[in-house]
């Protein structure tokens, strides 16, 4: 898989469009767990989860040529970034337009949930098995309560995949503090969904 991974990348670099296609693929559960993480309520209420996944995919897939490095690292960087700028300027319409009619998003079917739980239980537990539905809201509504660079670490550790190393050069630490970080925001998480909000971060 790692070396199929890596002939992949190289291939996208080079503008094969079915090699990136490929890796967009392998990829959709965890950047669709990614961008519920970072849309927060407000935006799930006014946009489809599937809408902003389909929109990252197409905007790399339009902008392939600015694919440049041949190695898996750097295509997830490249689709992380771009799932990150879509949520904020979606984020940023909607303020604009001042929308009040609040429609609930109902896109957690059953296929979807299989592929969101199976994301999510790196997150929640070390079992390989899909969250059902429940779970999966459960998850979220604790990942939301979490301070901003909490969130940020676990989204980045245990959805995107990077390493501590590239979340220290994303969030301007050391790979020490990023491991320090994500100690603290798993305990924390653990008592969000053990349902004991109160305690120390």
């Amino acid at each position: 898989m790692a070396n199929d991974s890596v002939s992949l990348a190289r291939s996208a670099a080079q503008g094969d469009e079915a090699a990136l296609a490929q890796l967009l693929e392998r990829h959709l559960p965890s950047v669709r767990a990614f961008v519920r993480c970072h849309m927060g309520p407000e935006l799930r209420a006014r946009e489809s989860t599937s809408d902003v996944v389909q929109s990252v995919c197409r905007e790399l897939l339009t902008h392939r040529d600015a694919f440049r490095h041949p190695d898996e690292n750097g295509f997830q960087a490249w689709l992380f970034t771009t799932a990150r700028r879509k949520i904020a300027n979606r984020a940023r319409d909607i303020m604009q337009q001042k929308r009040d009619a609040r429609r609930e998003v109902a896109d957690l079917r059953e296929s979807a949930i299989a592929a969101l739980g199976g994301a999510y239980s790196r997150v929640s537990t070390p079992s390989a098995r899909a969250l059902v539905a429940e779970e999966v809201e459960r998850l979220e509504a604790a990942i939301e309560q979490l301070p901003e660079e909490q969130r940020e670490v676990i989204t980045l550790a245990h959805l995107a995949g990077l390493s501590r190393a590239e979340i220290g050069e994303r969030m301007g630490r050391s790979e020490e503090a990023v491991r320090a970080l994500l100690h603290r925001a798993m305990a924390r998480l653990m008592i969000l969904l053990d349902g004991d909000g109160a305690g120390a971060d």
